[in-house]
């Protein structure tokens, strides 16, 4: 597929608006409004995946998500898996990484998936 300029980018989220109350979830999939609003939504993707990639949260912020999510503070979190609150701020602040130890303890603690952990 050939780049997609700004200026189709434009012109595809503004059809999305005009088409977009056209297709409900009972819009029959070969009803040439859901076709375009398919097509629409495929040239924003690949536009937004190359000039707005989201990238993968460091190990800081991981943690720091995941104690919002888990609505837990970071003194919590350090009673939890035996470390001292001014461990935790320094993970959370990116001062330091987790060890392997502390890093299991952190994925079972938050949730966090060890690919996740990982950057994976």
């Amino acid at each position: 597929m050939s780049k997609i300029t700004k200026e189709q980018y434009e012109f595809a989220l503004a059809r999305i608006e005009e088409i977009l109350p056209l297709v409900s979830d009972v819009t029959p999939a070969n009803n040439r409004n859901a076709i375009e609003l398919t097509m629409m939504s495929d040239v924003v993707i690949d536009y937004e995946k190359e000039h707005f990639p989201i990238s993968k949260p460091s190990v800081a912020e991981l943690i720091e998500l995941s104690l919002e999510e888990e609505g837990m503070t970071q003194k919590q979190l350090a009673q939890e898996i035996g470390v001292s609150p001014s461990r935790i701020n320094d993970y959370v602040s990116g001062r330091a990484e987790p060890t392997l130890r502390i890093a299991r303890l952190l994925c079972r603690v938050l949730n966090i998936t060890p690919a996740q952990m990982l950057g994976c």
